[in-house]
């Protein structure tokens, strides 16, 4: 997934439509008590992409989930399904849930996000772990990492 490809994907009902763009910055799964609960699983998984590789192609998502400042989760209004978090201040990317991929093979995460909060039966894959969020100041050394660990994939 690391090239550039347009990769689409919906919510479970198909009324909201999205379309990928742009390469991602990272992929990650996140293990945080707010997103077990708003995916009723055992984690989320996220594709983060530059907000001007995120197209919106049908349907009008609402905000659900946390309402605050912080972050702004779009779901479908009628199936309910969490489909991508744009994050506040502007930060430049939209994190879009992966297995809402039309293809979700697509997706193979390289990192996990908040282990401290990981279910004890959980085992995964990924190249990085971090207990809690990385601080704002790793993120360029955890996204040039990502792209050269998914250049050699």
């Amino acid at each position: 997934m690391g090239q550039a490809q347009v990769l689409e994907g919906g919510c479970r009902c198909g009324q909201v439509r999205f379309r990928l763009t742009a390469p991602p910055l990272i992929e990650s799964l996140c293990h945080c008590s707010g997103c077990k609960r708003m995916t009723a699983s055992a984690f989320s998984t996220t594709i983060s992409v530059p907000s001007g590789g995120f197209e919106l192609v049908s349907g009008e998502p609402e905000v659900g989930g946390l309402h605050g400042d912080e972050a702004h989760h779009h779901h479908c209004p009628w199936c309910k399904s969490w489909v991508f978090t744009r994050v506040d201040p502007a930060m430049g990317f939209i994190n879009v849930r992966a297995t809402l991929l039309d293809d979700p093979r697509a997706f193979y995460p390289y990192v996990e996000m908040q282990a401290a909060d990981k279910l004890s039966w959980v085992h995964t894959q990924v190249e990085r772990r971090y207990d809690r969020f990385p601080q704002l100041d790793e993120y360029p050394e955890l996204i040039a990492g990502y792209a050269a660990w998914r250049a050699a994939r």
